[in-house]
C-alpha cells in the first residue's frame, strides 16, 4: 500500500486516550476534533519539578533527492521503544506548506511509521503557522502605518520583511506603497517564507508566553538616521502580536499510527533558520516521557549544529544520544554514483560516499562529545556485502550500526535500534559547544565553518563586514550564530557533494535577530524565500471524487 493508504486504513485512538497514556486529563487539553489537541501550559507548571526523561536527537547525512527517511526513523524509534516496554514520546516539527506544495510533499513520516492525522498535520493543522504569519504581517502593517502618520520614531530604513508560508521567489524583493496616495511612502520590501521568519524562531525558543512577549518586543524593525534601533516595543506592537500567538504557543498533541504520543510544535527550516521544534514542546515531552525522540532538520551540519549550539544552549538541554540516519543508496549518491544505477551493488561508490557519514559522525562524537549510533534505513536492494562494509567501517570508529525497517514493519522494524538506544543513553558523555558566546562574530562563524563543515576559511562580502561591525557596535556580538547554507553539501555550493578539494564558506549577508537572540549569516546562494521546482508537488495534489486528498505524498 502507498503511505496515504496505510494512514487511512489505520484506526486512530481518540486524542483523549493518547493523553491518558501520558497521565493527562481532558481538562489539560483544548480539543481540535477527535485526533488533535493543544496541551495547557498548566501541565508543565505542574510537572516542573519532575525528573526529565532521556533526550534522543535524530539527525542525518546531507540529504539527497533519494530521501533518507529521518522522520520515518524517528517515529519508528519511538514506536520501537514502546514495543520494548518503554514510555517514549515524540517531539517533532510542524510541516510548512512551502515544501508540501513544493518539492517534498508531506512531512509526517512514511509507510507504517507515520504521525496522524496526516493530511491535517501537513496542511493547516491547528493554525500555528498561520498565526505566526499574521503576527509577522501585523508588525509590517504597523510599521508602514506609523510612517504614514508622521514617522514620529524617525524611521530612516526598515529592516523587517513580510512573510507567507509558500514558496514564491517572485516575492523576494518587491516595491510597496505604489498607490500614490498622500503620505504613502513607496519603499523596497521583501518576503521571507513564514518558517524563516524571526517570529517562528522566537516562537520556538521562547520558554513561556511572557518570554514570548519579551522577545517579540525586542525585535529590531528599523533604524533612524543616527543608526539607533527601533523595536516592535517602540511601535507598541508586541502586545497585539502576543495575542495573535496566545493559543498557538501551546504545543499540539497527536499520535503515531501505533498510538505513540507525538508533540508536534513549531517548524523553522534548518537551511535558512534554526531547524528545531519548540523549546516548550521538548521540555514538556521530557516531563511526560522517559525517552523523548526529537529531530533536527536536514543534515547534522545544519540541523544538529543549530540544535546543539543554539537550542540546547538557550534551553539548557543535552541530548543523551544521537542517531545519524543514512541509506546505502544515499551514500552511493554522495560518492558520485548516477541515480539510474543507484540500486546496483557498488563498494567503490559506497566507500566514497561513506566519507559524508564519517564526517557527520566525527562531528557529533568528537566535536560535540556525544553518544552516537548510525541508523540505516534498509532497502530490499541493499546487499549483504554493502551492509558488511558499513559495519566494518563503523566498527573501526567504535560506532554501532542498526538496520531499520520501520517503513515496512513500524515499531517492530526498529526494536534493534530501540534496544541499542536504551543502552547508549546510559553511557557517560562530555557535551561541548562548537564555540563560546563571548567570541567575536567572525570567530564563531569560522569555528562552525572549519570545525563542523571542514572549510579552510571564511570569506565575507563588504556588506556582511559592515553588518558585523554594526551589530558588535550595538552590543549584540555575544549572540550565537545561525548559518543559512545549502543543505546538500558541507560547503555552500549545492553541487559540491564530495568536498574533495579545500573550500571556503562565502558569507554574503548578516542579519541581526534580537528577538530570537541570534545572528543569521547567509552564505553562498541561499535565500530566505525558496522558489518552487519546475514541477511542484502542488500539481499532483487534488481531491478525488469522494472528497479525499490525493497526491500529498
Amino acid at each position: 500500500m502507498e503511505d496515504i493508504e496505510i494512514a487511512r486504513n489505520t484506526k486512530l485512538e481518540h486524542i483523549t486516550k493518547i493523553a491518558d497514556s501520558l497521565n493527562l486529563q481532558e481538562e489539560d487539553l483544548e480539543l481540535y476534533g477527535k485526533y488533535k489537541a493543544k496541551i495547557s501550559p498548566d501541565v508543565y507548571k505542574r510537572l516542573k519539578d519532575k525528573k526529565n526523561g532521556k533526550l534522543v536527537l535524530v539527525t542525518a547525512i546531507n540529504p539527497t533527492p533519494l530521501g533518507e527517511g529521518k522522520t520515518t526513523m524517528a517515529i519508528g524509534l519511538a514506536d520501537g521503544l514502546r514495543k520494548i516496554g518503554k514510555n517514549a514520546v515524540l517531539a517533532l516539527r510542524e510541516p510548512s506548506l512551502g515544501p508540501v506544495f513544493g518539492i517534498k510533499g508531506g512531512a509526517t513520516g512514511g509507510g507504517h511509521s507515520q504521525i496522524a492525522p496526516m493530511e491535517d498535520i501537513n496542511l493547516h493543522f491547528t493554525g500555528d503557522i498561520h498565526a505566526i504569519t499574521s503576527a509577522n504581517n501585523l508588525l509590517s502593517s504597523m510599521i508602514d502605518n506609523h510612517i504614514y502618520f508622521g514617522n514620529e520614531l524617525e524611521f530612516d530604513r526598515v529592516v523587517w520583511k513580510r512573510c507567507v508560508d509558500l514558496n514564491d521567489r517572485q516575492l523576494r524583493v518587491v516595491e510597496t506603497g505604489l498607490s500614490k496616495e498622500k503620505n504613502v511612502v513607496p519603499r523596497t520590501d521583501g518576503f521571507d517564507i513564514s518558517v524563516a521568519s524571526e517570529i517562528m524562531a522566537i516562537f520556538c525558543l521562547a520558554t513561556d508566553i511572557n518570554d514570548l512577549k519579551r522577545r517579540l518586543g525586542n525585535i529590531i524593525v528599523g533604524y533612524t538616521k543616527e543608526n539607533k534601533p527601533i523595536t516592535a516595543r517602540d511601535l507598541k506592537a508586541d502586545g497585539a502580536m502576543t495575542v495573535l500567538l496566545k493559543d498557538a504557543i501551546n504545543p499540539n498533541l497527536v499520535q503515531s499510527l501505533e498510538h505513540t504520543p507525538a508533540i508536534v510544535h513549531g517548524g523553522p527550516f534548518a537551511n535558512i533558520a534554526h531547524g528545531c521544534n519548540s523549546v516548550i514542546a521538548t521540555k514538556l515531552a521530557l516531563k511526560l516521557g522517559d525517552y523523548v525522540i526529537t529531530e533536527a532538520g536536514f543534515g547534522a551540519d545544519l540541523g544538529a549544529e543549530k540544535f546543539l549550539d543554539i537550542k540546547c544552549r538557550k534551553a539548557d538541554l543535552k541530548p543523551d544520544a544521537v542517531v545519524c540516519v543514512a541509506t546505502i543508496k544515499a551514500l552511493k549518491y554522495h560518492g558520485g554514483m548516477p541515480k539510474e544505477n543507484i540500486k546496483e551493488e557498488s563498494i567503490e561508490y559506497l566507500a566514497r560516499g561513506f566519507e559524508n557519514l564519517e564526517r557527520h559522525v566525527d562531528n557529533l562524537k568528537n566535536r560535540y562529545g556525544l553518544n552516537v549510533i548510525v541508523g540505516i534505513n534498509k532497502y530490499t536492494h541493499d546487499t549483504q556485502k554493502e551492509i558488511d562494509f558499513l559495519q566494518e567501517k563503523l566498527n573501526e570508529k567504535g560506532i554501532s550500526l542498526s538496520l531499520i525497517e520501520s517503513w515496512e514493519k513500524g515499531g517492530e522494524g526498529a526494536t534493534d535500534l530501540a534496544e541499542k538506544i536504551v543502552e547508549l543513553v546510559e553511557k557517560p558523555y562530555n557535551f561541548t559547544y562548537a564555540y563560546e558566546l563571548n567570541e567575536s562574530i567572525k570567530d564563531k562563524i569560522k569555528k562552525v565553518a572549519t570545525k563542523v563543515y571542514g572549510a579552510q576559511d571564511v570569506e565575507y562580502s563588504e556588506k556582511a563586514l559592515e553588518k558585523i561591525k554594526e551589530i558588535e557596535d550595538l552590543g549584540y556580538g555575544n549572540f550565537p550564530v545561525c548559518i543559512a547554507k545549502t543543505q546538500y553539501s558541507f560547503s555552500d555550493d549545492a553541487t559540491n557533494l564530495e568536498c574533495k578539494e579545500p573550500f571556503n564558506i562565502h558569507v554574503q549577508d548578516i542579519a541581526l535577530r534580537t528577538g530570537a537572540e541570534f545572528i543569521v549569516a547567509l552564505t553562498g546562494k541561499i535565500f530566505t524565500m525558496p522558489g518552487l521546482p519546475k514541477v511542484p508537488s502542488a500539481e499532483k495534489i487534488d481531491l478525488d471524487e469522494n472528497g479525499n486528498i490525493v497526491g500529498i505524498f
